[in-house]
């Protein structure tokens, strides 16, 4: 079992930036592809950026390239989501996930940490 947990959400004015931490316990996140997500009110969740379990190798979802990016350290257990140029459009509660590879199932999950933009 790995449990997972999101910090650095908060309120913040479009154009700046938030940096999300997930923190992981019980396993070693080093087997793991680790994503994020995210899901505004009264739409369904949806990918964001993965990163493979070296660090090597990322993918993006095309609303954030080149304002987020992905990093992980897996000697402290954690994935990192900086995000930059931030947009109203951005604000979702934002999730980690966990998953033995590309394209296999998000089979952990973390609780979320809100991320809201202000215009």
């Amino acid at each position: 079992q790995v449990q997972l947990a999101e910090s650095g959400g908060g309120l913040v004015q479009a154009g700046g930036s938030l940096r999300l931490s997930c923190a992981a316990s019980g396993r070693a996140l080093s087997s793991y592809v680790m994503g994020w997500f995210r899901q505004a009110p009264g739409k369904e969740r949806e990918f964001v950026v993965a990163i493979n379990w070296s660090g090597g190798n990322t993918r993006y979802a095309d609303s954030v390239k080149g304002r987020f990016t992905i990093s992980r350290d897996n000697g402290k257990n954690t994935v990192f989501l900086q995000m930059s140029s931030l947009k109203p459009e951005d604000t979702a509660l934002y999730y980690c996930a966990a998953a033995l590879g590309y394209k296999s199932t998000y089979d952990y999950w973390g609780q979320g940490t809100q991320v809201t933009v202000s215009s």
